[in-house]
């Protein structure tokens, strides 16, 4: 395997950790060594490791059925669907794929059909996944990001073609700049592509997500919300439901699938119907070429929405006690950095926040790379060797199995490491 991995994200110096064992809230590597487990599979696990109710969900759901996959539509896809209207209203249609990086590129065909403009915006600093037209300005160096303004769509990737790179305009994120960008190129833009919450931690003003609305409305861009990292972790209607906006297309992965590969695109009907076979409000059967091809064998995977059903049933009655438990932890580690006279902020909302060593406000990508890198990434390391796992310089993500007991262990490890320091 290139690296030894088989996705990059999984890769730190030396070496990542291979793990043979989960529990809760625990991680078990190949040396027999646990941890407290703060990223959660990117925070997928919002239910923690090996949940008893996922086991006999996936149990019954095979008992039940008698297979694993129908390859046809089925009642599960209705259950799910209904779900998901429940807490995102905004979703008149839906279509389901396997993972968040599928579900935006379904969402940004969909809006470019729809619009019939081709050229997308998206935020620098911003991630949707892993292909070429959304794979720019992640992680720009200095000398090549250009003015906070107006910043530069710069490849994050090899293998990105130049023409790729003039099709993706580049905004500045929490900065009023942006709307001047997009009237500039209204007439090209079918969709602006956002994390309302950028890498799950860095929360937008309301005032600019508010604008962002009205703006695209004015000018026939599809607004998609990315909640792949914030659906079902802010709240249970998403970082939409926290600033009271609806957004045209959403997209959601992670925690819906209970640990498992899905995805989810849904909104506005006229946008959905870009994908149906058949004509609105007939039984017309429309030629392939007249419809936006959108297949695949495991879409609505009926194993996977059961362990998603199962998943959001819980966190109805238990993500409250998530936030809660995410709260303090974060108040307690400040607390901590405070008593030993380091500068930082535990940024985030709802059940996701970071570690940034910085006294600084950090409203956006450059903002957040000011902060103290070298020593965040020592704490980290040390972190590993005192039994809390995240991958280094990584956020972190609660599940319902973590607990005051994982907390005060996870404080007391701060305390060694600061101490150490």
């Amino acid at each position: 395997m290139p690296g030894g991995v088989t996705a990059n994200i999984k890769f730190f110096s030396p070496h990542p950790l291979f793990m043979d064992g989960g529990e809760g809230a625990y991680l078990r590597d190949v040396d027999g060594n646990d941890y407290v487990d703060y990223m959660l599979s990117y925070g997928a696990l919002m239910l923690g490791h090996g949940h008893p109710a996922i086991k006999e969900t996936l149990y019954s759901q095979i008992e039940n059925s008698g297979t694993w996959l129908f390859g046809t539509p089925h009642e599960l896809e209705i259950q799910f669907a209904n779900k998901m209207k429940q807490f995102f209203p905004g979703m008149d249609f839906l279509r389901y794929t396997n993972s968040g990086t599928e579900a935006t590129l379904l969402a940004l065909r969909l809006a470019e059909s729809y619009t019939g403009k081709h050229k997308i915006a998206k935020f620098e600093g911003h991630y949707h996944g892993g292909y070429n037209k959304v794979l720019l300005s992640l992680d720009p160096d200095l000398a090549e990001r250009g003015s906070s303004e107006e910043p530069n769509s710069v490849p994050s990737s090899k293998g990105i073609n130049r023409s790729q790179v003039q099709e993706t305009v580049v905004l500045p994120y929490n900065d009023n700049n942006a709307f001047e960008i997009l009237k500039k190129h209204a007439n090209e833009i079918g969709a602006v592509l956002i994390e309302p919450v950028q890498g799950g931690f860095i929360p937008a003003g309301s005032s600019f997500m508010s604008e962002l609305r009205y703006l695209t409305e004015e000018y026939n861009i599809v607004l998609i919300f990315d909640e792949v990292k914030t659906g079902f972790r802010i709240n249970l209607g998403g970082a939409q439901s926290y600033y009271g906006i609806q957004p045209d297309l959403t997209t959601l992965g992670k925690v819906i699938g209970g640990g498992f590969p899905l995805g989810v695109v849904g909104g506005k009907k006229e946008i959905l119907m870009e994908s149906s076979p058949i004509k609105e409000d007939s039984s017309e059967i429309l030629k392939p070429r007249d419809v936006l091809f959108h297949s695949g064998t495991y879409n609505g995977h009926p194993l996977i929405l059961a362990a998603g059903l199962k998943t959001i049933d819980i966190l109805e009655n238990e993500l409250d006690n998530v936030l809660m438990k995410t709260d303090l932890l974060k108040s307690e580690l400040e607390l901590l950095f405070s008593e030993k006279g380091i500068p930082m902020q535990a940024i985030g909302i709802g059940s996701i926040f970071n570690v940034i060593i910085s006294e600084e406000r950090i409203l956006n990508y450059r903002d957040y790379c000011e902060a103290n890198f070298k020593m965040r990434k020592k704490i980290d390391y040390q972190l590993l060797y005192n039994g809390i796992y995240s991958k280094p310089l990584s956020r972190y993500s609660l599940s319902t199995r973590h607990g005051e007991k994982e907390i005060e262990r996870t404080i007391n490890a701060y305390e060694k490491v600061l101490t150490g320091l």
